[in-house]
Order: C-alpha cells, then sequence, then structure tokens
C-alpha cells in the first residue's frame, strides 16, 4: 500500500514539469541583423516584430497583451492624472486609451501623493495629464497623446476582447435605501352641529 502511495507522488512530480511546458510561451522575434529567433523568454527591447503563441492547454482564455505592448510597459508605463472634475476631457483621454489597448493606471490628484507627482511632471497641478514612461503631458490632446504612445512602441488599435489588466476591479453597486414608510392619512374630524331650534320653548 505504502509503495502504491509512493510511485502516485512519484509520478505526479514527474507529470508536473510536462504540464509546465506544454502551456509555455513561445516567442519570435527578429534581430538587427535580420536572423529570426525563437524562445521561450521574452527578447530585449531592441527586438523588432516580435510574436507571442502560447502553446498546449486549448483551453479558452482572454486575449494576452500583444508583445510590443508588454515590452512599452516595462520601458514606458502609462498613467492617467485626472480629478473628479475633470468631465469631458478626462473622458476622451479613456477613450482614446481604450481604443489603443494601452494599459494604464489612474490616480486621483486629489490625493497629495498624485499631486506631487504631477507637479514633479509639468511643474503645476492640471488635469488631465498623461505620463509616458518620464514623459509629461498637459491637457488633452489627441495629437500630442497619439504620439507619446507611438514613440513608446504601444499599438494603434487593441485586440477584440482586449481588456486593462491595469484597472481597478468594477465595485457592485450599493442597493438602493428602502423607499420611507407611508404616511397614514389623518383622521376626519367630525364637528357635532345644533339644530336651530323652530321656535320658543312652549
Amino acid at each position: 500500500m505504502f509503495a502504491r502511495k509512493t510511485l502516485a507522488v512519484l509520478a505526479a512530480a514527474l507529470l508536473l514539469p510536462a504540464v509546465a511546458a506544454a502551456q509555455s510561451n513561445v516567442y519570435r522575434w527578429v534581430d538587427k541583423d535580420g536572423k529570426v529567433h525563437y524562445s521561450d523568454s521574452p527578447p530585449d527591447a531592441g527586438a523588432k516584430d516580435v510574436s507571442q503563441k502560447r502553446m498546449g492547454s486549448g483551453a479558452a482564455e482572454a486575449p494576452q497583451l500583444p508583445m510590443a505592448t508588454q515590452l512599452a510597459m516595462k520601458t514606458s508605463p502609462v498613467v492617467l492624472y485626472v480629478s473628479t472634475a475633470c468631465g469631458e476631457y478626462c473622458d476622451q483621454g479613456r477613450a482614446l486609451l481604450s481604443k489603443r489597448g494601452t494599459p494604464y493606471s489612474e490616480r486621483d490628484v486629489s490625493i497629495t501623493v498624485h499631486a506631487d507627482a504631477v507637479k514633479s511632471l509639468i511643474g503645476s497641478v492640471g488635469v488631465p495629464v498623461l505620463a509616458v514612461g518620464e514623459r509629461g503631458l498637459k491637457g488633452f490632446s489627441e495629437g500630442a497623446w497619439q504620439g507619446a504612445l507611438d514613440a513608446a512602441g504601444y499599438p494603434r488599435t487593441a485586440l477584440p476582447g482586449q481588456r486593462n489588466p491595469l484597472a481597478p476591479p468594477t465595485a457592485i453597486p450599493a442597493p438602493p435605501p428602502p423607499p420611507p414608510p407611508a404616511r397614514e392619512a389623518p383622521e376626519p374630524v367630525v364637528e357635532a352641529v345644533t339644530a336651530p331650534s323652530s321656535g320658543p320653548p312652549k
């Protein structure tokens, strides 16, 4: 009995590396000399035409970020600084980033540490501010934002079903408060009315 359990444990231990290998990623890229390489680890930032493929599992999975996006995130992370009074300009900035599939973190400048970060970027506090790596862009300008993201290596369009992995989890809205109890209508007040006498008493 003991021997069977031992063999089962050893077999499971031997299968683990095989399962991990079956679900590994394969990277393809072209170096500066035009040579094509394949590897199970990401290439350096200078690689060209990088592509990634998950091998093995066959299970349905959420779309993975393109390799170009993953590399850009390492060298030039994107942060969007906003406030509650930002309005349509912040909404337009979010829409642009979502359309491109650019992963970004959102920070509220009403928090002191985030306001200080904006000051160090642009010298003042104003929103929206887009930080792409160490570069800060004050105010929403589609052309300037697109150019900064292009220069950082972020793709122009998102993959179908791609989501922002840096977005906070969606909060579950609180249930609405119960309606106030119905007020009872007051009972009508009935006043006694004395009929006038028909004449003097007899």
